[in-house]
């Protein structure tokens, strides 16, 4: 019987991304997060009052995921879109105070699934994988936009 070699490594990366999201859903499911919300808050954390579009490029969605997403969190209170006094057709968001408040709980959540993630790992490790995966990202979002 021929020996096997290692496992692909595209296949191994997807295996790792799926589980990796399923842990982060169920966490986020328990304080009332929907997918990609988080995202959402994370780039209003760093900075409100983005527009749709401005999301819509930083987290890498469609313009129209975006506005079903706002919606949604709009009408569970974590964000409000306020429309632009020079261009009504223009609106920004922000955080409402419920946004606000979930921020120390969704960072719990990320903090847990590193830990979890990366059990084992040194800081050099930590290093190393980091830089590879983020030139993996960095090959991908070239090819994306040629």
């Amino acid at each position: 019987m021929a020996q096997q070699g290692p496992e692909p490594l595209g296949e191994l990366l997807l295996q790792i991304c799926m589980l990796n999201r399923r842990r982060m859903h169920a966490l986020l499911d328990e304080i009332g997060l929907y997918r990609g919300q988080p995202h959402v808050l994370r780039a209003l954390w760093d900075r409100e009052g983005l527009t749709h579009s401005e999301l819509a490029h930083k987290l890498q969605r469609s313009a129209a995921t975006i506005t079903n997403m706002l919606k949604r969190m709009e009408k569970a209170g974590f964000v409000e879109r306020r429309h632009d006094s020079a261009d009504e057709r223009v609106s920004h968001v922000y955080l409402t105070d419920a946004g606000r408040a979930i921020q120390d709980r969704v960072q719990s959540v990320w903090r847990e699934i590193e830990e979890q993630s990366f059990a084992g790992f040194g800081d050099q490790e930590r290093g190393l994988l980091q830089g590879y995966l983020a030139r993996i990202r960095d090959n991908l979002l070239e090819r994306e936009e040629r």
